[in-house]
């Protein structure tokens, strides 16, 4: 039995990577004075400052934020540990209730694709063809089981959290009648804790793994994707299933609904999302995947909002509904994170922006990935790319570095990241409202809404590594603050009621939730 509990004074280790920039380029920002560096120093004195020009338009309402809208993924292989996903492991529940009362885990990942499902002792995995092996990715070799043990318990710990799941299905490698089998168990099992089943992963690059990259194109995924889902709706009538979740591929939108429309309405399968990744770079080695860049705008994030929302919009018109649209697996940089980057108090800021952008932006939700280190290394070939940028090795860390939540000893350690989803998470439920936000030239971005008391809150997420933002609004009251002791700790991280209500500004490298009125 599995016992771990959270320890959020144990000692961490500073991995020595990227600092902080001294000043921090921005895309939205206002002049400042200088501010100490959040270094534990006092702000210095400095000459009078602009105040930043905000204006609310509480008339004008866009999205609601689902109240799951925070979400973690896993590897599907974590099943493969059958203990793991569990109610007996009480340490993994206690992290998951503090990062959500209501929270989506997603089991997908590389390795979703080379598991099979084994009922009885005897099952056996399904036949597969050799294949060389492709670097940055799992082992052609690799195969593991998921039980129904795995899912029984599963089902446990979700109603341990209080989370539901979105539940990937084997389609690179597996059989159109076991990946029926295994789903109609686990939608027996997991009840109304089923999101959806999401068959494959990031199938767009299969054609450079497990397909042949001659014939492998949208076109060709879909053909076999529908032999798979209409099997699985043979057993579950009510099956629903999330698609294409690919690494990023715009045209692969386009093509899966082109293809769905052409389906007759009552012989359609019923889909409850289109889902993508991000990443904002990578890998690890890449010299371009800074914290400095990390906290600037990604013109991808547009992108990718643009294509989605758009296909989901085509596919819910001709049904006459709302087809949701979600980032399913994604951080801040692939293959495992970056040491300096992944790890530190800046990608709390970063997800606290990310997620509450996404949200305004109507996304369903968010699966930030993560998980134990040794299953994002399987999903890699073995290996994590960002401990070769680790001044040693052995210093206990965090492992994958980007993970929102780490297991760490005997302990799961809520990793500085998952503050900025806590952050988020404080919309859930909220309806945003237009906000006029100019901060000159500090990099900070603000965020509002009406929340479900009738109050309204204003999120300012001030992302400059040295110079506060100032607030001239005298009904406004500070709430709560997101804080840390420099853009690059590791610890001291902190989410919480603010110490003063009076406060008019928010400090470099910080974050603010204020109450208008």
């Amino acid at each position: 039995m599995l016992f771990r509990m959270n320890n959020m004074d144990r000692r961490r280790f500073v991995i020595a990577g990227a600092a902080a920039a001294a000043s921090i380029k921005t895309f939205a920002q206002a002049p400042a004075d200088a501010a100490a560096s959040r270094a534990g120093q006092a702000p210095a004195a400095s000459a009078a400052v602009q105040p930043a020009k905000i204006e609310l338009h509480p008339d004008q309402s866009g999205a609601t934020v689902p109240e799951n809208f925070v979400g973690v993924s896993y590897e599907t292989q974590q099943l493969s540990e059958p203990h793991f996903f569990s109610p007996e492991n009480r340490g993994l529940i206690e992290q998951f209730r503090a990062l959500s009362p209501a929270g989506v885990l997603r089991l997908g990942g590389n390795t979703s694709d080379y598991g099979f499902w084994k009922p009885t002792p005897q099952s056996k995995m399904p036949p597969r063809k050799k294949r060389p092996y492709k670097m940055g990715d799992p082992n052609p070799n690799l195969s593991y089981p998921v039980t129904p043990e795995a899912v029984e318990n599963l089902r446990g710990f979700l109603d341990a959290t209080g989370w539901t799941c979105l539940y990937g299905i084997n389609f690179g490698t597996n059989t159109p009648q076991l990946a029926a089998e295994e789903a109609a168990f686990v939608a027996k099992t997991l009840g109304l804790k089923l999101e959806y089943f999401q068959v494959g992963n990031e199938a767009d690059r299969f054609g450079s793994t497990i397909r042949d990259p001659q014939t492998w194109n949208a076109n060709k995924y879909f053909d076999e994707w529908i032999v798979f889902a209409n099997a699985i709706r043979e057993r579950v009538a009510t099956a629903r299933f999330g698609l294409p979740d690919t690494a990023g591929n715009p045209e692969w939108y386009a093509v899966v609904v082109d293809r769905l429309l052409q389906i007759p309405g009552l012989q359609r399968p019923d889909i409850a999302a289109l889902t993508h990744h991000y990443y904002f770079g990578g890998p690890p080695s890449n010299p371009k995947v800074t914290l400095d860049a990390v906290l600037h705008p990604d013109p991808n994030v547009d992108k990718l909002y643009k294509d989605v929302s758009a296909a989901a919009e085509r596919l819910g018109k001709s049904e006459r509904r709302n087809v949701p649209y979600r980032m399913t697996e994604g951080n801040t940089c692939y293959r495992g994170g970056k040491p300096g980057v992944s790890d530190v108090f800046g990608a709390a800021l970063w997800s606290a922006d990310y997620f509450l952008k996404l949200a305004s932006y109507g996304y369903a939700g968010i699966n930030l990935h993560g998980g134990e280190g040794n299953m994002v290394a399987n999903s890699l070939g073995g290996t994590l790319p960002g401990e070769e940028l680790m001044p040693d090795r052995k210093v206990p860390h965090p492992r994958p570095f980007y993970t929102p939540i780490a297991d760490i000893g005997k302990d799961y350690v809520a990793e500085p990241v998952s503050y900025g989803m806590r952050f988020a998470g404080a919309f859930a439920g909220a309806m945003f409202l237009k906000i006029d936000f100019d901060p000159g030239d500090i990099n900070a971005t603000a965020y509002a809404a009406k929340l479900g008391d009738g109050s309204t809150v204003v999120a300012i997420i001030n992302k400059d590594a040295t110079r506060d933002v100032t607030i001239d609004q005298p009904n406004w009251h500070l709430d709560r603050t997101l804080t840390g002791p420099s853009l690059t700790a590791t610890s001291g991280v902190r989410f919480g009621a603010a110490e003063s209500p009076k406060a008019n500004r928010v400090l470099a490298a910080s974050a603010a939730i204020f109450r208008v009125g």
